[in-house]
């Protein structure tokens, strides 16, 4: 074991319990509520969670499992494996465990992120029993520093009984201070959160709880898994050319100004793309207040267009994270990583006026937004935080790409199958093919716009013929119920939703 772990456990007393992943791992109970670091496949524990499966594979154990978001390291997919996994919470993005999701073999709980301590806190949900966290450090008094998230860390260190510690030796000992650890008081003597621009910084630099609650600390030399969005392509330039279009008419008109509004960008492809999108755009100044730091967040920064970026963990390609934790001093001050309840509160992004940019799966012709759910019921990762923010921007822009599965399905259909987000939390749905501006329209208004301005033909001449037939039958909304879902129940039986020629 590298002895450079005794300068990252600054409190002498809890040296004695440094152990081994096996070891710790047999504070795990049968039955237990655990909650562990990772939001995005950052932060998260890492070698624990393994020697928790391991013991699985020759005793029953199965727990309920809480995190921030998604795991890296293969974690979900290995416990998932091992029978551990009874209930997942609230958010996860491994096909493995996915598909036993679907299955029906481990029960899933999908959460808007910032909403799970709330309900832990209020003894809503279980309690949780032992939390493994990951630190780059712990300080004198026994309080934890976070490495590359924070996430629900905080509040499960906090609301736990017994705490497991990962200190990981390739997370940057310079990482500390980057955080701003506020956790809201109980209702109803809750105050409001003092955050009035993305800089401010308004708790603490760490995780502050009793070290006698540490029962474990294992020494891990393990990197977080790299982020596995895919580099922009034509498509996603398309849809950011849009964007930057109909930002500048909003300069244009008044309602903008050329730094723009605080940007929050959901994870994935399309969102970091079109943030990447920015760095051409006349657009500079600019500040982020999101969940995610990823690859653009940084580009952006070293193009100069960026000042400051908060979020709740910072997740990079191979390439940018080797340029970015190698030398983190770069940017430290420029950056803050708070918990997700602070990330994703309703409170402070209505009163920062966040533009909100995250991924449908699919939208209809009024401007509800499936994010979850293909075909109307098998679940890809989660709402994740993007209801958090929709309902409550200043703009609301769910972004997609017109077609899927080369052309054999349309992302814009006359129904959504599932609903996360409403038309009522949707301004503007945009695509490769163009922008649909929806404030300030009726459904019949916002059926024409997204079909004339975000539809690849020949769905558009489709959705036009169901649009005409739909409005002589009548109604606010119009539809046809018995055909509201015939273009997934065509794909269902023939793999395409385009009719037989």
């Amino acid at each position: 074991m590298h002895e450079s772990y005794r300068d990252r456990i600054r409190m002498p007393s809890l040296l004695t319990r440094v152990t081994t992943a096996t070891a710790a791992a047999e504070w795990i109970r049968d039955g237990m509520t655990v909650g562990m670091s990772g939001f995005t496949r950052a932060g998260d524990a890492k070698v624990v969670p393994m020697a928790l499966a391991e013991r699985a594979r020759s005793e029953q154990l199965k727990i309920t499992l809480m995190t921030g978001a998604s795991l890296g390291s293969d974690v979900d997919k290995t416990l998932t494996e091992a029978g551990v996994l009874a209930r997942r919470i609230p958010f996860q993005a491994d096909a493995t465990l996915r598909s036993a999701i679907n299955r029906g073999e481990v029960m899933y709980i999908d959460h808007h992120l910032s909403e799970t301590v709330e309900l832990l806190r209020t003894q809503q949900i279980a309690p949780i029993d032992i939390a493994i966290i990951e630190a780059a450090a712990i300080t004198e008094t026994g309080a934890l520093i976070p490495t590359t998230s924070v996430g629900n860390s905080a509040s499960f260190a906090i609301l736990a009984d017994k705490v497991i510690v990962e200190i990981n030796l390739t997370q940057s000992p310079d990482l500390e201070g980057l955080h701003d650890i506020f956790i809201p008081k109980r209702r109803p003597l809750r105050e409001p959160i003092p955050i009035m621009t993305a800089r401010d910084r308004v708790g603490g630099h760490a995780i502050e709880i009793p070290p006698e609650k540490i029962v474990a600390i294992v020494v891990t030399e393990k990197s977080d898994s790299s982020s596995t969005i895919l580099p922009p392509d034509g498509e996603t330039a398309a849809i950011a050319g849009h964007l930057v279009e109909f930002f500048r008419h909003e300069v244009n008109a008044g309602r903008l100004t050329e730094k723009l509004l605080p940007l929050q960008a959901g994870i994935g492809t399309i969102a970091n793309a079109v943030m990447s999108g920015f760095i051409d755009s006349p657009f500079s100044g600019l500040t982020m207040y999101s969940e995610v730091l990823q690859d653009s967040t940084f580009e952006l920064f070293d193009a100069g267009k960026l000042d400051f970026a908060s979020g709740s963990s910072i997740t990079l390609s191979p390439q940018k994270s080797r340029e970015v934790f190698g030398d983190i001093g770069r940017y430290k001050d420029r950056l803050v990583l708070r918990p997700q309840e602070v990330s994703n509160h309703p409170e402070v992004i209505r009163r920062l006026g966040i533009i909100a940019l995250n991924t449908a799966l699919e939208a209809d012709i009024y401007g509800n937004v499936n994010s979850t759910h293909v075909q109307g019921t098998h679940m890809m990762n989660g709402i994740g935080g993007s209801g958090d923010f929709a309902r409550n921007a200043y703009l609301s822009i769910f972004a997609t790409k017109s077609l899927a599965k080369d052309g054999r399905i349309s992302s814009i259909v006359p129904m959504v199958s599932h609903v996360d987000h409403t038309e009522h939390d949707v301004d503007i749905l945009v695509t490769e093919i163009g922008l649909a501006d929806l404030r300030g329209l009726a459904p019949r208004e916002r059926a024409e716009v997204i079909i004339g301005n975000c539809v690849a033909e020949p769905y558009r001449q489709m959705l036009r013929d169901y649009v005409a037939e739909a409005s002589r039958r009548g109604g606010h909304t119009p539809h046809l119920l018995e055909q509201a879902f015939s273009w997934h129940t065509r794909y269902r039986l023939t793999g395409s939703m385009l009719p037989a020629a």
